[in-house]
């Protein structure tokens, strides 16, 4: 596969750095070599000398003096090996991707910063872009300040629906569009796992039409995939599209900010050798590196718990979301069932509500809600077009306390039934 035509003209420019490249061969050396490169600061002044953490369990997991050195010191760009080597193991293990040796794996700083660095690297001014509706916020962010001009796909109860792919790519020919550079898509981007806004999950049927379209129209497909572990079903998972990728043309993102925690900000990217080496090199001259303080936490840590440990982890935190979603679900039943529409969130830690008889919400939530102390998230901000009227509202029930979400929805509706009374007035 020719993966120039992904790039953009500064990505396609875009070499390692010549300080980076020698600080690896460092990393390779041995005893005898003599280095005098880059300014690393002398371990010998570290403020730090150890440290200790106490796991959930009672545990306690301690970095020694070596490995304080470790988490103090620059690291390689492509992220701490040792954490890298059981990150690929995992991605073994739970995806098992095809041509794997065509493959590449590199730490992240979450997977927004992944996500970030892969529009920077395929996007150029005015280019044609595939979004869902609705689509993740931040994603939207991203390709607007693009001026893309947008090819906008629908979804449904299980996602995004194939064949509004297959329509939004309908004015190219296939076998053109597979060798263009310039003025069709190159990419789709989809949250395919307990997807924000909605919760759906992308069904396995789905999956594999959807990356067959992508295949004849030769688009690289970003899978940004946080949710994977929050899927409330005790059945099979559905494969997700690295592990049905069979013409290397997937980067997936994934992360540990809801399995771990937000505020470690590691992530990681799996993708095709000249597609993650170029967003190393991107890494190189911006961010150098996750923080090795992470980086090195987190190998201890899945070290400790070892493979049975770190699955039990990951049931745990399902389990516990899980209950918080039926419990919100009870809340809504109980509150907004006249009120507002919605399907049970599959997956994930959002529930994604549409007001009924209210074309539009913006102004109800961004300017009458806080009378009610009650802060929402308006739907427009997740549409293509944020500017067209959208009776959509997305509640987070991952952190706030179920009491607390139940008293959110007894205030929204009041607002609600307000807001339906003030049109209803106005229009007699």
């Amino acid at each position: 596969m020719d993966y120039t035509r992904f790039m953009n003209g500064v990505t396609k420019n875009r070499k390692a750095t010549i300080l980076r490249d020698l600080f690896n061969l460092q990393l390779q050396g041995g005893d005898d070599w003599v280095y005098v490169i880059g300014g690393l600061p002398n371990e010998s002044v570290f403020p730090v000398k150890e440290g200790q953490f106490t796991m959930a369990d009672g545990r306690k997991i301690t970095l020694d003096e070596n490995a304080m050195k470790e988490c103090l010191q620059y690291g390689p760009s492509g992220g701490y090996p040792p954490l890298v080597k059981q990150l690929e193991a995992m991605v073994k293990k739970h995806h098992n991707p095809p041509r794997w040796s065509e493959r590449k794996l590199m730490t992240i700083n979450g997977a927004q910063d992944g996500l970030g660095a892969t529009i920077e690297m395929m996007m150029n001014e005015g280019d044609f872009v595939l979004v869902e509706k609705p689509a993740y916020s931040c994603y939207l962010s991203l390709v607007q300040s693009y001026s893309p001009r947008i090819l906008t796909m629908e979804t449904d109860e299980k996602g995004l629906i194939p064949s509004s792919l297959r329509a939004a790519l309908s004015r190219w020919n296939p076998e053109e569009m597979s060798k263009a550079h310039k003025d069709v898509p190159k990419f789709m981007y989809t949250n395919p796992t307990g997807n924000n806004p909605t919760g759906t999950i992308l069904p396995t049927e789905r999956r594999r039409e959807i990356y067959d379209i992508c295949c004849q129209y030769n688009l690289i497909i970003i899978e940004d995939d946080p949710y994977y572990f929050q899927q409330y079903t005790s059945e099979e998972y559905p494969p997700t599209f690295l592990g049905l990728d069979t013409e290397c043309r997937v980067i997936r993102l994934d992360s540990f900010s809801k399995t771990f925690g937000g505020g470690l900000r590691v992530g990681f990217a799996v993708g095709p050798k000249p597609l993650i080496e170029k967003l190393i090199f991107h890494q190189q001259a911006s961010t150098q590196h996750v923080s090795n303080l992470s980086q090195v936490t987190l190998h201890h840590i899945l070290n400790a718990w070892g493979d049975d440990g770190y699955e039990r982890h990951l049931e745990m935190v399902k389990e516990f979301y899980w209950k918080r979603r039926d419990a919100v679900i009870a809340c809504a039943e109980k509150h907004l069932s006249e009120l507002c529409e919605w399907n049970v969130p599959a997956g994930g830690l959002f529930l994604w509500l549409k007001v009924k008889n209210i074309p539009d919400v913006w102004d109800m939530i961004m300017k009458k809600a806080a009378a009610k102390k009650v802060v929402l998230v308006p739907g427009n901000g997740f549409m293509p077009d944020s500017s067209k009227p959208c009776p959509y509202v997305r509640v987070a029930f991952s952190h706030t306390p179920t009491e607390k979400i139940e008293e959110a929805f007894r205030r929204f509706a009041e607002m609600i039934r307000e807001e339906m009374s003030i049109s209803k007035s106005t229009k007699g």
